[in-house]
C-alpha cells in the first residue's frame, strides 16, 4: 500500500508552487483528506476553484498562519501526514526583515513540532533549502536552525510514533518569485531583464523533482534524515541566455532589441551555493538519486541498519563552485520540458 493511501494529511503553506504539486501527486494516492492551511484567502479561492469537482469533497481549505500554535494544533487533530512548506523566503525580504523570518521559519517549525507530537501524527515532513549551508544570510540562518529542530525533534520524542524529516532543495525552477518567471514578466514588459552577476550559479531543480524528492523521503525516512536530490548547476549567464531565446521566440521579439541590466548582488546573496558540507558527506549516503544525510549530534546506529544496502556518499564540499555547470542546450530541455516560458 502506498504510504499516503487512506491518510489524513495537512499541508502548511499549501498554496505555493510547491504546494500545488504535492496536491496533484497526492491524490493519485487516494488519500482520505487534504487539508489546506495558508494564511492567503485568495490564494485558497483560487486553489479550491481549481480541482476538479469529482475530488473536491476530499479538500478542506484552512486559514491560518503557522506562528499560531493554536491554530496549527486545531487544524493538525486527526491528522497522520504534515507537509511543513510555510516559509518566509525572499532573502532580500529576510535580510530587512530578520525578526520576520524568525517568527514563520523557526518559531513556526517549533509550533509544527509540538502540535505534531501532541497529535500524535506519523509523520513531519519539513523542506529546507540549499542556503542553510554554511549560511551567510538571514534566511539560511533560520532555515538552518529549523532544520536542527527538526532533527533534535526526532531524537527527542520518546515514545511518540512520529518521524521529522527534512529535504532539502535548490532553486525550484519556475517557482512563484522564482528567477524564470521574473525575467520572462521583465522581457514582456520592459524588453529587458536585471541580471545580479553574470558569474553566478546556483543548484536548480523542476518542480516535479521536488515534490518527487518529498514524497519520497516520506516514504523511505526513518526520522532524522535531511534528504538531498541529486541536482545540476545552472550559471545564470547561460539561463538568462536561454529564457532570452526562448521567450523571443515564442513571443515574436527580437533578441537584439532586449537590454540586459548587471544590478549587482542583492542583500544577502552570494555567489554560489552549498548541498552539502564535507563534515555531512562523512555521515551521509548515496541513495542514487539524491543523498540522505543523518543527523551527526545523536547516534548513528539505526540509519546503519537502515541504509546499509547503500554506499556511503564521497566525503567533500558539494558546492556549486566546484561543480561544472550543465551547458544551454540540457537547460533548454529543461525549461522546455516543464513548459515554464
Amino acid at each position: 500500500m502506498n504510504v499516503y493511501d487512506s491518510k489524513n494529511i495537512l499541508i502548511i503553506g499549501g498554496t505555493g508552487t510547491i504546494g500545488n504539486g504535492i496536491v496533484k501527486e497526492l491524490i493519485k494516492s487516494n488519500p482520505k483528506v487534504i487539508r489546506i492551511f495558508s494564511r492567503d484567502e485568495y490564494k485558497q479561492f483560487q486553489m479550491e476553484n481549481s480541482i476538479p469537482s469529482e475530488i473536491k469533497k476530499k479538500f478542506r481549505f484552512l486559514i491560518g498562519d503557522v506562528r499560531d500554535y493554536d491554530r496549527v494544533e486545531r487544524a493538525m487533530r486527526g491528522v497522520d501526514i504534515v507537509f511543513n512548506l510555510a516559509a518566509m523566503k525572499h532573502v532580500p525580504a529576510c535580510e530587512y526583515n530578520p525578526d520576520e523570518a524568525i517568527k514563520t521559519n523557526v518559531i513556526g517549525m517549533e509550533n509544527v513540532i509540538k502540535a505534531a507530537i501532541y497529535n500524535k501524527v506519523e509523520c513531519v515532513l519539513f523542506t529546507s533549502t540549499d542556503k542553510a549551508i554554511n549560511p551567510t544570510n538571514a534566511y539560511g540562518a533560520t532555515k538552518l536552525l529549523a532544520e536542527k529542530l527538526v532533527q533534535a525533534a526526532n531524537y527527542s520524542k520518546g515514545p511518540i510514533r512520529t518521524k521529522f524529516i527534512a529535504v532539502r532543495f535548490g532553486n525550484v525552477m519556475g517557482s512563484r518569485g522564482s528567477v524564470i518567471p521574473l525575467f520572462k514578466e521583465q522581457l514582456l514588459s520592459t524588453n529587458k531583464i536585471t541580471l545580479t552577476d553574470e558569474n553566478m550559479n546556483r543548484f536548480m531543480m523542476t518542480l516535479s523533482q521536488a515534490v518527487n524528492l518529498t514524497l519520497k523521503a516520506g516514504e523511505i525516512g526513518i526520522g532524522g534524515e535531511v534528504f538531498v536530490l541529486k541536482m545540476p548547476v545552472i550559471g545564470l549567464k547561460d539561463l538568462a541566455e536561454v529564457i532570452i531565446e526562448e521567450t523571443c521566440n515564442k513571443y515574436g521579439l527580437n533578441n537584439k532589441d532586449i537590454k540586459v541590466c548587471h544590478i549587482g548582488l542583492r542583500a544577502g546573496e552570494r555567489m554560489y551555493e552549498e548541498l552539502m558540507t564535507e563534515e555531512e558527506s562523512k555521515y551521509a549516503y548515496d541513495l542514487g538519486d539524491m543523498y540522505a544525510v543523518i543527523p551527526i549530534s545523536f547516534n548513528t546506529d539505526a540509519y546503519a541498519h537502515t541504509y546499509h544496502k547503500h554506499n556511503k556518499a564521497q566525503v567533500g564540499s558539494y558546492a556549486s563552485y566546484n561543480i561544472e555547470p550543465i551547458e544551454k542546450k540540457q537547460i533548454r530541455n529543461l525549461i522546455l520540458s516543464e513548459n515554464l516560458i
